[in-house]
């Protein structure tokens, strides 16, 4: 049974990407005017479509800023910024699954030793060392999900860093988008000094004693 539920969930993310991809959904998710159109059509049913399109978007690694910027032009700064990130943290929940659940094995023989070392320096305050990995703008976002979920990492603690991670920059680009898209300087502003903000917290995490931590992981992640 176990073995079958592995299947099955390779195969419904292969599916949907597929269907995705032959669709065109993922260029049009790139397109902000295409998806303010498709929302006014479809209302909250074509709004569910484009979240697990955005869902399928990040979980390959597809840059989370793009589909805030999107939705913020599509949907308003704060609901376009909520409503991406947790497309991005479904995303994120989506490879880690996937890794846990059907490639554990393949990625703990590929990366051995690098693999041992991001799992002893994130297993514990995972939900601290995450949020600093989330807000360093270096690093693949995918890879970090896929060797968070072939090792024993808590899900929980991932997940809260990576939500608190990702919200600053979707803020931003979220706000720029409904700025631009409503020619709104106020907003562009609401962005720029969230962009500030975002700044000051990542240098403050960074200076504390968990940078040289953090820096071993980015750096990791930087080689392969």
């Amino acid at each position: 049974m176990k073995r079958l539920l592995k299947t099955l969930l390779l195969l419904s993310v292969l599916l949907g990407l597929m269907l995705a991809v032959q669709a065109g959904w993922f260029e049009h998710l790139t397109d902000s005017n295409w998806v303010a159109n498709f929302i006014q059509r479809q209302g909250s049913g074509g709004l569910a479509l484009l979240f697990a399109v955005g869902t399928l978007f990040t979980a390959v690694g597809g840059p989370r800023q793009i589909i805030a910027f999107v939705f913020g032009f599509a949907l308003g700064g704060a609901v376009g910024a909520l409503f991406s990130t947790f497309a991005a943290l479904a995303g994120c929940l989506l490879s880690f699954y996937c890794a846990r659940l059907t490639v554990r094995e393949f990625l703990q023989k590929r990366f051995g030793i690098r693999l041992q070392r991001f799992e002893r320096m994130i297993i514990h305050r995972t939900w601290l060392k995450v949020l600093m990995i989330r807000l360093l703008p270096v690093g693949s976002n995918l890879l970090t999900n896929l060797f968070a979920g072939a090792t024993r990492v808590p899900v929980g603690g991932f997940l809260l860093g990576s939500f608190i991670g990702y919200l600053p920059q979707m803020l931003i680009f979220a706000y720029a988008g409904a700025g631009l898209g409503l020619s709104d300087q106020y907003q562009l502003g609401i962005s720029l000094v969230l962009l500030l903000l975002s700044s000051f917290i990542g240098t403050y995490l960074y200076r504390n004693r968990l940078s040289r931590q953090v820096d071993d992981l980015v750096t990791d992640k930087q080689e392969l």
